[in-house]
């Protein structure tokens, strides 16, 4: 017997909070970036994109479950970085 079964991209955000210091973002920023002639560029903030496919009904179920992997399993640090979950895609799926 088929089945269809959704899934969803949800793509995980995770910067350094805005008054922290980001030496990688820094790094780049004056070693590649002011240094490659690009001087209109003022800053840059470096951070992390995990993208995730989710098995889930809906949007929202599916963004739940990624937020709650994310803090149960500690994917960042609450007390020095920010955490931004977003869902990119739907794609339905048969299956056997």
């Amino acid at each position: 017997m088929k089945t269809r079964s959704q899934y969803r991209t949800v793509e995980v955000i995770i910067q350094n909070k805005p008054l922290a210091r980001d030496p990688e973002g820094e790094t780049i920023h004056r070693n590649l970036v002011l240094k490659g002639g690009y001087d209109q560029v003022t800053g840059v903030r470096a951070g992390k994109l995990l993208r995730m496919t989710v098995q889930a009904e809906s949007g929202q179920e599916a963004e739940n479950i990624v937020r709650r992997l994310c803090d149960d399993l500690r994917i960042y640090n609450p007390a020095a970085h920010s955490c931004e979950v977003r869902i990119v895609e739907k794609e339905d799926r048969i299956t056997e």
